[in-house]
Formats: structure tokens, C-alpha cells, sequence
């Protein structure tokens, strides 16, 4: 059980770093060429549909499209194009739209006539081969409104700040928690040495009292031996003098 709720919560520890860092990684990609006119990638520019214009037929307001870079002059009737409008009501504004017709300004420039299959109302005014940016390729499905709702305030902190924040909290406690086990150890370690010290310690004084013993013993040996040593000689003399006498005697 415990280690199943070990492999639980690494599971989940992960599937937090991978979603922060997915988060930090899109959030970056999608600042620096989403919406933008000047940046490709592998000859594709994305764009956020703001609009329903062509929600009836290809795609929604919200989802991200793919336009490629394309030579106006291969496109015909049908296609849809990523273009900067000329139209007063949204100029300057990127546009998708599909070709209706092939035409020209009235300057004589090669152009088309683009409309919105919702409405299927023609635009304005004739979109010409400088303004065209790409040719529609595909979209993904809502990936926009996600990207605006990560670009406020409560998507931030929610797919952001929040992932990054439990991560960081966990570390912390588990910094915490390493460095209180490397205390523990660290005073398991030295009390045993302390153990270790005192058990020698205990083990040398008892030898010292072991060899303090011997040499009390030795010592009481080589007393005893001297006394013994001094009086023998003494009965010897007694002896001697006893037979001196006798021999005197006689």
C-alpha cells in the first residue's frame, strides 16, 4: 500500500511538472508567433479566429489556424486565405475569408473577391496580392480561447503560477524533510561513536584495573618471596651455632 501510494504521488508530482512546463513552453510559443504576421514557422503562421464569419463551413471564433505561405497567383475560387484588410469597418485587421471570385481593383491589380460562408456576404473592397499572408491549411479546435484565457489574470494563476507554486511547495517539504533525515542521521551517527567511545572507554579501564590487579598481585609475590628470601637464612645461622656449641661441649 505504501508503495503504491509512493507510485501515486510521484504520478502526480510529474503530471504537475509536465503541465507547468507545457504551460511556460505554449504560453511562450503562442506570444511569440500567434497573431503574428512577421513570424512562421516551417512557412506557417497561426492565428486566433475572433470571429464566426466562417463558422458555418470550416471553422469556429476560438479556434487556431494554420495559413502557408503561399504565391498568389496559384490560388483560384474556393480557397481560403490569411490576409491584412483594406476594408474601412476592420482595416489593418487579419482576415480569413474564402475567394469567390478572381478579379481585379480598380487600379487594374490582380486581386480577389472574398467573403464569409456565414453571412456569405462579399467583403468590401478587393483583397490584392501584397496584402494576401497564406493560404488556410487547417485549425485546431479552440486552442485560441484557451490561449486568451491563459493571457488573463485568473488563467495565469491557474495554469501557470498555482503548478509552479504546488511544485516549488513540494520541494520545499521535501528539502524539509531530507535535510531533517540528514539531522537524524548525523546525530544517530555521533551518538554512536559517542557509544563507541565510551564502550572503549569502559573496556580500557577495566584493563587498567586488570593490570592494576596483576601488578598488586605481582608486587605482594615479589614482597613475600623477599621475606622469605631474609629469614632462611637466619635459621640457618640458629642451626650452625646450636652444632658449635655441641661440638663445644663435647
Amino acid at each position: 500500500m505504501k508503495k503504491a501510494l509512493n507510485i501515486t504521488k510521484n504520478i502526480i508530482v510529474w503530471l504537475i511538472v509536465a503541465i507547468a512546463i507545457f504551460m511556460a513552453v505554449f504560453t511562450i510559443i503562442s506570444v511569440s508567433t500567434f497573431n503574428r504576421n512577421d513570424r512562421s514557422i516551417f512557412g506557417y503562421k497561426a492565428y486566433i479566429v475572433n470571429s464566426d464569419s466562417m463558422a458555418k463551413t470550416d471553422f469556429d471564433a476560438g479556434d487556431l489556424i494554420f495559413a502557408k505561405e503561399v504565391d498568389p497567383r496559384t490560388l483560384k475560387e474556393g480557397d481560403i486565405i490569411t490576409y491584412i484588410s483594406q476594408n474601412p469597418d476592420s482595416f489593418g485587421e487579419t482576415i480569413t475569408h474564402k475567394i469567390r471570385k478572381i478579379t481585379k481593383d480598380a487600379e487594374g491589380n490582380p486581386g480577389f473577391i472574398t467573403y464569409g460562408t456565414t453571412t456569405d456576404t462579399d467583403d468590401e473592397v478587393v483583397v490584392t496580392y501584397p496584402y494576401i499572408l497564406g493560404k488556410y491549411k487547417n485549425n485546431i479546435p479552440k486552442i485560441g480561447t484557451f490561449f486568451n484565457f491563459l493571457k488573463t489574470t485568473p488563467g495565469y494563476f491557474t495554469c501557470i503560477f498555482i503548478p509552479f507554486m504546488m511544485l516549488i511547495v513540494y520541494q520545499g517539504i521535501n528539502f524539509v524533510k531530507l535535510f531533517r533525515r540528514y539531522k537524524k542521521e548525523q546525530m544517530e551517527e555521533l551518538q554512536s561513536e559517542r557509544d563507541k567511545l565510551e564502550s572503549e572507554r569502559a573496556e580500557n579501564a577495566k584493563m587498567l584495573a586488570e593490570l592494576q590487579a596483576l601488578k598488586a598481585q605481582f608486587a605482594e609475590k615479589q614482597t613475600a618471596e623477599a621475606v622469605q628470601t631474609n629469614v632462611e637464612p637466619a635459621v640457618v645461622s640458629d642451626n650452625t651455632i646450636e652444632n658449635k656449641d655441641s661440638s663445644t661441649s663435647n
